[in-house]
């Protein structure tokens, strides 16, 4: 079974991690490429959380499934293309294992061959609510972030070919620990932002879906993808991966049952992009609410509990600029005053997807001072980062092949495998409606007719193809830094 490996004893030694805890952190939040961690989990009773374990934890809770289609399209599967079922982990394994039970369960309608079955963002503060004890099963204090437990964590179940489409994060950088069966990453970096055809549509705080199935590229709709460069890895359990800041994630279960557990680093930027984040959902509500609501343009994503109103917005907006400067200003007095600030800066819990789930005040997340406790500066002057059979690079297509040639090299769970196939290979929750008229339908402003003139048929442009220019991550980037300027003076 998956995991098993990762659940015998230590042998005399091996509970002695690779990197002390504040190494640790040093790496996370210093290292701008992704990488992977080995052998610092060992002990973790998290480990333990296979499907069936966890079943019996959770004693016939049923909890949200998102389900998609197996087929390869050109379009990537928005969680908006997706439907939903709610259904005991039991369940799930029945369904994933070809039982006859499920033939009359909430699995009934889906045929294992033809669907893969996703329980993701699930917040363990919240399914395990009434089994708080279980939070100190995740340890993310040997990360050098004390008090971080499974509290401020997510857990992700899944199916073979279960994935989360392309997109970055808006906030912080992520630790990835995988704890059954095996997924693989693909990650761009956020150089390639624009030959990802980045969107807003649909609409989710915090993400930033790439327009383009890096699976199956449509290269004629979406030729500077070929610019792209994919860092590729396959995740096993007992590894744990380090996604930067901002850089693009693709990722996709190979096994036949997964189970991973994650945290959002919070970061001193994030403050910037909480204000960046505002100005888009202020415009984006604005604009896409003015439509027709019986299009049939599913522009909101179904985690995002509403269309919030511009009053709310905007009070989002304020909220994030006052907090801003809060931050600002508090950095100022610690540089002033450094003795004054001895203690650890506690750690907030994640802000990945908090405030539509109603635990962050407009603010948009509490004032932190730098959580890595050192400067940006000062992680330049740290010390050459050691990669090695502890700390794996996931590098770039091209240098795989060169740089794996060395043996195997082993970890808590399972072998680091690089992937060198062919193809780039994502995120998300959804309804069993289809999205009508999304960007994967319509056809770009800008085809021209083989004689080269504007085809005048194809030239209509919709609402969306303003967002994609007017939210532009660069534009909005931009309009923030001009609009803090404006407040600051």
């Amino acid at each position: 079974m998956a995991g098993a490996e990762s659940r015998r004893p230590l042998a005399p030694g091996e509970d002695v991690k690779p990197f002390t805890p504040g190494k640790a952190k040093e790496i996370v939040m210093s290292l701008q490429q992704p990488a992977v961690f080995c052998n610092m989990v060992g002990d973790w009773p998290a480990l333990h959380w296979n499907v069936k374990y966890l079943s019996a934890v959770l004693n016939g809770k049923t909890i949200q499934f998102r389900l998609g289609l197996k087929t390869v399209d050109l379009v990537p599967q928005f969680e908006t293309r997706c439907s939903y079922v709610e259904a005991t982990l039991e369940e799930f394994l029945a369904w994933s294992c070809g039982e006859p039970s499920c033939l009359s369960g909430p699995f009934s309608c889906y045929e294992y061959s033809k669907y893969w079955a996703y329980a993701d963002y699930k917040y363990i503060a919240r399914i395990f609510e009434d089994k708080p004890e279980i939070f100190q099963d995740v340890r993310w204090s040997d990360f050098g972030f004390p008090g971080r437990s499974g509290k401020e964590s997510t857990l992700w179940i899944g199916s073979e070919g279960a994935n989360t489409p392309c997109h970055l994060d808006s906030y912080g950088c992520n630790l990835v620990l995988q704890v059954q069966g095996r997924k693989r990453w693909h990650l761009f970096p956020p150089g390639d932002t624009s030959f990802l055809y980045p969107t807003r549509i649909p609409y989710e705080e915090s993400s930033i879906f790439s327009k383009v199935n890096v699976t199956n590229p449509d290269l004629k709709r979406f030729p500077e993808f070929r610019n792209t460069t994919a860092h590729v890895v396959t995740l096993s359990p007992g590894q744990v991966l380090l996604v930067p800041r901002h850089w693009w994630h693709y990722v996709e279960s190979v096994d036949p049952i997964t189970v991973s557990i994650n945290s959002w680093i919070e970061l001193d930027a994030d403050h910037e992009a909480r204000v960046e984040e505002a100005i888009t959902r202020m415009l984006v509500c604005a604009i896409k609410s003015a439509e027709n609501p019986g299009d049939g343009d599913l522009w909101l994503n179904p985690t995002e509990v509403e269309a919030t109103s511009h009053e709310i917005n905007l009070q989002y907006l304020n909220g994030a600029v006052s907090a801003y400067f809060r931050c600002q200003k508090a950095s100022l007095s610690e540089q002033a005053h450094p003795s004054s600030t001895t203690a650890e800066p506690r750690t907030s819990a994640s802000c990945k997807r908090k405030r539509r789930e109603g635990d962050c005040e407009p603010e948009g997340c509490r004032l932190l001072t730098r959580e890595s406790g050192f400067s940006a500066f000062e992680a330049e002057k740290s010390q050459e980062i050691p990669f090695g059979p502890h700390l794996i690079q996931v590098l770039p297509r091209s240098q795989e092949t060169s740089l794996m040639g060395a043996a195997a090299m082993e970890s808590d769970g399972g072998d680091l495998l690089h992937e060198n196939e062919g193809g780039h290979l994502g995120k998300l929750h959804c309804t069993g409606k289809r999205l009508v008229m999304d960007n994967d339908h319509e056809t770009p402003a800008h085809q021209m007719d083989a004689d080269s003139s504007p085809n005048a048929s194809q030239t209509a442009l919709s609402t969306n193809d303003l967002l994609d220019c007017l939210v532009n991550p660069r534009v909005i980037r931009l309009v923030a830094r001009l609009l803090l300027e404006r407040t600051r003076v």
